[in-house]
């Protein structure tokens, strides 16, 4: 009986152990894709994000990227950090219409970009490896999709390349996006009416302080000539001659 309880122990874990490791190899493949970061940004300003590239192969290094751009949301400005050891290649295309950056109305925009590694600078098993970008003015939609194949030096291509659907599970390939929030009013701006609105109070303040001081000339007025008429009587009454009988 005992040896039976022992026997059905073991089983018990060794089961649990396939399956513990199943699903942890699972979690790990699955969050080990490619990734935009940050993963959000303002719509008409500029950004500064990174594409940042794991390498999921076991015995193959990742030698090639290849970032496109979405169709639906150009870009008039992108820019590349140099990367060490990587080059680096953009393509355009026509846009219409036109984006205006700076007053200027541009027809070609940057649609794809793509990194190569050269020498030993291919990302290794194991490492993972980031592509920072300088885009904008962004556009005001709420999100970029961006559409990425990584390439191994085994000739094999990661397709990262399937847009997000709302409400259901993350794809089994998904591309990268980058969330894009309205941009936030100026702060201590205020409706061009409420000047207009105050301005029959200023009008009334000012006429009732005029009322004010006109009323105080008058009482000043009629004080003065209080006292002169004071002192003519005051002055008659001394000239009166005094009664002797």
């Amino acid at each position: 009986m005992t040896r039976f309880r022992r026997t059905a122990t073991a089983a018990a874990a060794l089961a649990f152990t396939a399956a513990a490791t199943a699903v942890l190899g699972f979690a790990g493949s699955a969050s080990a894709h490619v990734t935009v970061n940050p993963k959000e940004a303002a719509q008409g300003g500029y950004a500064r994000v990174a594409f940042r590239v794991p390498n999921e192969s076991d015995t193959a290094s990742t030698n090639k990227i290849e970032v496109t751009l979405p169709e639906n949301a150009p870009v008039g400005s992108v820019s590349t950090m140099p990367v060490p050891g990587w080059t680096v290649a953009t393509e355009k295309r026509k846009v219409d219409p036109p984006i205006e950056v700076h007053g200027s109305q541009l027809t070609e925009a940057i649609s794809k970009i793509t990194w190569t590694a050269t020498g030993d600078a291919a990302v290794k098993p194991g490492q993972f490896q980031e592509f920072p970008v300088s885009m904008g003015p962004l556009p005001k939609v709420d999100s970029m999709v961006f559409k990425v194949l990584q390439t191994y030096s085994d000739g094999e291509i990661s397709r990262w390349i399937d847009p997000p659907a709302p409400g259901a599970e993350e794809p089994e390939h998904p591309a990268p996006v980058l969330t894009l929030a309205a941009a936030a009013a100026p702060a201590g701006s205020a409706p061009a009416s409420a000047a207009a609105v105050s301005s029959p109070d200023d009008d009334d303040d000012d006429d009732g302080n005029g009322l004010a001081v006109g009323l105080g000339v008058a009482g000043l007025v009629a004080g003065l000539a209080g006292l002169v008429l004071g002192g003519l009587a005051f002055s008659r009454t001394r000239r009166k001659p005094v009664s002797t009988s």
